[in-house]
């Protein structure tokens, strides 16, 4: 059973005596920052001189420093670009000004995990990942509540890294909810598999496969937007509201039957083994070297695959509901 630790287990008093610097000012950026401000922390924030998130964080009630200028006067720095861009900040922009001691932290293994990081061996290097977005992180804590967090010590140099990460996920909002210890590669791999397998990659193409397979049928366009992308929101709400058994109680006695009947057809042992596959890529590390050479190429897939999800009907039907059934 894992430990989890709330806010009893955490003194935030010791990062609110630390320089803190949040690099970045994106979905996760601006909420920790907010959150730390309203907290009491001295909070600075980096951003580079072209970056569409300075007006955001000039609206906010930031001055926005160079992102090299911000580590290097913070004890405490967070690093919160994108993955694909975070070796290349560190090398250039904390890297030089690094002190002994310093505190490193990501909210994502996937730059330490895979070497897009290597940090220096003086300073104390540690994770503290919120368990979802960065505007239900600022809505939680702004409503007096949090949501949870995975966190972990990488490198601790100074003995203390533990203490300062969790004080950190106190000043977040996140030991209100529990913060559950983990390690860097538990954290990425199971993040990745979750997206790729269920959150994003699995969800959206069952749903995509099942809109197709009802209009091939010659049901309406619309009725299949409904049924099969619309109302994934009322039965999201009840699994994460009580679990699995909760939503089946919550549910027709007809639709807990079909569950029953159809999903391990739809789930079967092909698709476990191809879950197992998409696992392995992650452990192994060839699905971040095809992302790491994806973006030294400049994403032409990525690019391609946008233009082809935008374009398909799915998309145009939602669109036209979205206007009719606001």
């Amino acid at each position: 059973m894992a430990t989890i630790l709330y806010d009893a287990d955490a003194d935030i008093e010791l990062i609110r005596h630390k320089q803190v610097a949040i690099i970045g000012y994106g979905s996760q950026g601006h909420a920790h920052a907010l959150n730390l401000r309203d907290s009491g922390c001295s909070v600075l924030v980096g951003l580079p001189a072209v970056s569409k998130s300075r007006e955001k964080a000039q609206k906010d009630g930031w001055s926005p420093l160079l992102p090299h200028e911000a580590a290097a006067q913070a004890e405490v720095i967070m690093l919160l670009v994108p993955d694909q861009y975070q070796g290349q900040v560190y090398a250039q922009s904390i890297k030089p000004g690094l002190a002994p001691g310093n505190l490193l932290l990501i909210a994502h293994g996937f730059s330490l995990q895979y070497g897009q990081i290597v940090p220096e061996e003086n300073i104390d290097v540690a994770m503290v990942a919120p368990n979802g977005p960065g505007a239900q992180l600022r809505y939680m804590y702004s409503v007096g509540s949090g949501i949870p967090a995975l966190w972990t010590v990488y490198q601790d140099v100074t003995g203390q890294a533990r203490e300062l990460t969790l004080s950190y996920a106190r000043a977040l909002g996140c030991t209100r909810a529990g913060v559950i210890q983990t390690t860097l590669a538990e954290e990425t791999e199971t993040d990745l598999f979750a997206e790729q397998v269920v959150l994003c990659g699995g969800l959206t193409s069952l749903i995509r496969t099942a809109f197709e397979t009802l209009v091939e049928a010659g049901y309406q366009p619309e009725v299949a937007y409904t049924c099969c992308l619309q109302e994934v929101k009322l039965i999201a709400d009840l699994l994460y509201k009580g679990g699995i058994h909760f939503m089946h109680n919550s549910i027709s006695d007809t639709a807990e039957f079909g569950d029953y009947l159809t999903g391990p057809r739809i789930i079967d042992e092909h698709t476990r083994g191809n879950m197992r596959q998409a696992l392995k890529a992650i452990q192994n590390g060839s699905f971040a070297r095809d992302w790491i050479l994806e973006n030294q190429a400049g994403q032409p897939m990525l690019k391609a695959w946008r233009r082809k999800d935008a374009a398909h009907p799915i998309e145009t039907v939602g669109a036209q509901l979205r206007q009719l059934l606001p």
